[in-house]
């Protein structure tokens, strides 16, 4: 009887859960809308920003792909971001005729943007249309500089890139099955959401690899006053309180590199759930008071609050109901009853269900980018896809420790990298066919040149 009883409240309940999740589903296919791509009216000058603090190991694999650019190169300039005067960064830096400059005493990513915005002349950053923010370990597509400047044609303040992932660039040695489920997160930040989002005008999930302001919107700001281990994350809450737009701009294409431990890859999710629980502590009262001052919430609010609670709901019911299945079970035998009856109810439905919506939600994310999944073996895009519903049920632990973690420090810590030996590999953003477009009304073009 406790059995069919606990199966009904778990059924009930996840069928709510999932009802409440419907919104969050149809903004998923939203994937294949494609941003119209325009063209620039004038080549702006735009800053490429490199904080490097001892990335001498692989940061010449930038510079190479830098180098390549289509664009004009007397239309951008590279500034590169050491913590100290005698990094190896410094000489790699200055042979490829970057700028360097020295921010001392770096506590997290925001203190060295900051610190680099401190140091330029006014007149120096007036002439800058634009500023990208790179991290050292990436690359960039041939045409990527051309493209952000195109993307300049849209009235915004903030512009993401597509991230796509530089190990599957390399060899099978560059990437492990924790390389290839982690290269699912940025389907499902941007193709399965910030698509939505361009669409919607809703501020985007941020992304601080590859991520563009216009000169407006940091002098508006002051510089970079984000000191959260997630400043990309924190410029999103200044979105909703300062009102800045965003958007996701998938032609400009960066190569990101992923962990290949589950370690390395356990501390990055751990630091980016502690940079978001130190971002809505701060920020969160903020908005809320925003949004009862306004009398209503914006979608884009609504969604920051809400969306996440009924599938981290389903989550957590499916494995306390699992919970509760062992203990019937346990009991059940001890009794001389039949056992197997709540293992199956309690036991393998929730945890079957959770596993296969997981599952699909990672096929989609891995059609979704399929031009880069395309680059792996069928066989372990397979293992990916088996391996990718535990690989994010573990972001439930993770977000516990995080709790904890968000209350003491952070110290930082070099990451092992891989070397890229691929710069002919790198290709433009391909054009996307029209058919999978959607006519969008054409919109005019405000301070399109700064």
């Amino acid at each position: 009887m406790i059995t069919n009883i606990t199966v009904i409240i778990y059924s009930v309940i996840a069928a709510v859960l999932i009802v409440a999740y419907l919104p969050k589903i149809f903004q998923c296919f939203h994937f294949r809308y494609r941003v119209p791509r325009r063209t620039a009216t004038s080549k702006r000058r735009i800053a490429v920003i490199v904080p490097a603090r001892g990335e001498s190991e692989v940061i010449g694999d930038l510079f190479a792909s830098l180098a390549v650019q289509d664009y004009d190169g007397r239309r951008f300039d590279v500034n590169v971001i050491v913590n100290e005067a005698n990094d190896p960064t410094v000489g790699i830096a200055k042979s490829y005729g970057a700028r360097v400059f020295v921010v001392c005493n770096q506590k997290c990513k925001g203190d060295a943007i900051d610190g680099y915005f401190k140091q330029i002349k006014e007149s120096e950053f007036n002439r800058y249309d634009a500023f990208v923010i790179v991290d050292a370990d990436a690359v960039l597509s041939p045409n990527y500089i051309t493209e952000l400047n195109n993307a300049l044609e849209y009235d915004c303040d903030i512009y993401l890139s597509r991230k796509r992932i530089k190990n599957f660039l390399g060899t099978r040695r560059d990437r492990t099955i924790f390389t290839d489920c982690s290269a699912l997160t940025y389907a499902q930040l941007d193709d399965l959401s910030n698509i939505y989002r361009t669409k919607r005008n809703i501020p985007m999930n941020m992304c601080g690899q590859g991520m563009m302001i216009r000169r407006r919107t940091i002098a508006e700001i002051g510089g970079w006053p984000y000191r959260t281990l997630t400043e990309d994350y924190e410029m999103r809450m200044d979105c909703f309180l300062r009102g800045f737009t965003s958007m996701y701009y998938p032609y400009a294409i960066i190569y990101t590199e992923e962990t290949l431990t589950h370690r390395a890859d356990y501390v990055r999710r751990l630091r980016w759930l502690t940079g978001y629980s130190q971002c809505d502590a701060r920020y969160k009262k903020k908005i809320k008071a925003q949004a009862r001052a306004r009398g209503k919430m914006t979608e884009g609010e609504f969604e920051y609050f809400y969306s996440l609670i009924p599938v981290a709901s389903f989550i957590a019911l499916s494995f306390i109901t699992a919970f509760v299945g062992i203990g019937i079970s346990v009991f059940t035998a001890f009794s001389g009853g039949n056992w197997l009856y709540p293992v199956l109810l309690l036991i393998v439905l929730p945890m079957g269900l959770l596993y296969l919506f997981t599952f699909i939600y990672a096929m989609l994310c891995m059609i979704a980018m399929h031009d880069s999944f395309r680059r792996i073996p069928v066989s372990e895009r397979g293992l990916a896809l088996m391996f990718a519903p535990f690989y994010n049920w573990e972001y439930f632990p993770i977000f516990i420790h995080s709790r904890f973690k968000a209350k003491h420090g952070w110290d930082w810590k070099p990451t092992k990298h891989i070397r890229f030996k691929g710069i002919d590999r790198l290709a433009p953003a391909p054009e996307i066919a029209p058919a999978a477009e959607e006519e969008e009304e054409e919109k005019p073009v405000k301070d399109a040149t700064l």
